[in-house]
């Protein structure tokens, strides 16, 4: 049986991490290489770091903001925001990034992910997702969640994994920020259209959540930011309490 994972999100802007509640009302948290070196300590498992306003900005990612979240940390680390090229999949890489996180990208250029697991083999290609409910049905956005794209997210993320992804995250806009557990709705409709692991993102308020998640659906990894920035919950302690409850996870030895 594979471990469950535990993994962090930086979602970073200016600098700085920062978080909102379903992607608004963005709000200053704490300084990225600081708490990239936390997390590394606390025996996270991964870590994310998300460049949230590179691509609305037109830009290219913090690269040498990258490099030193990079030195911190002796975990897998995943990045994203503003990867819309091979290049671009080249220089997150050589920055220290383990895996590369596309979204917009490769809604804009669909053959993106079939170019980047050629090269990078398609462990290294993480397919994200913001998704949000509109009409009855799980719908794709844009931008870091700004733009409506209409495609059906289901679909897409099918279209993913045929492509060459090696990796889903499920990132919940109707849950985000909210607390209120993750989407397990969403998350076995996901499950139910593709074999790949896959990373389920947004709603994480108590260690209970996570339980809930591991114990309803077959995911790979749970993701947060809040709870564990303003240290309301600690990855030591949620990886007890999951290992008391059946989860297997890593402890810290």
């Amino acid at each position: 049986m594979l471990t469950k994972r535990i993994i962090p999100c930086l979602d970073i802007r200016d600098g700085r991490v920062v978080k909102g509640v379903k992607f608004e009302g963005i709000q200053d948290v704490t300084d990225p290489v600081d708490a990239a070196a936390f997390y590394n300590a606390q025996g996270a498992d991964e870590l994310v770091f998300y460049d949230i306003t590179a691509t609305h900005e037109n830009r290219g990612l913090f690269v040498d903001l990258l490099r030193k979240v990079a030195s911190q940390v002796f975990i897998p680390l995943t990045v994203g925001g503003g990867i819309n090229s091979l290049d671009d999949f080249e220089r997150v890489l050589s920055c220290g990034a383990d895996k590369v996180s596309v979204n917009s990208g490769a809604i804009k250029d669909p053959g993106l992910i079939e170019a980047a697991a050629k090269k990078y083999g398609d462990q290294c290609v993480v397919l994200s997702m913001d998704v949000k409910r509109v009409d009855g049905e799980f719908r794709l956005f844009s931008a870091g969640g700004r733009i409506d794209t209409g495609i059906d997210a289901l679909e897409w993320a099918y279209k993913g994994q045929e492509s060459g992804a090696g990796e889903l995250v499920v990132n919940s806009i109707d849950t985000d920020g909210v607390r209120g557990g993750f989407d397990i709705e969403l998350l076995c409709a996901m499950r139910a259209v593709s074999t790949l692991p896959i990373i389920a993102s947004g709603g994480a308020g108590t260690k209970e959540h996570f339980l809930e998640l591991f114990e309803q659906v077959d995911v790979d990894a749970g993701l947060a930011a809040s709870i564990f920035h303003f240290k309301e919950l600690l990855i030591p302690d949620l990886k007890e309490y999951l290992n008391e409850n059946g989860i297997e996870v890593r402890m810290l030895k």
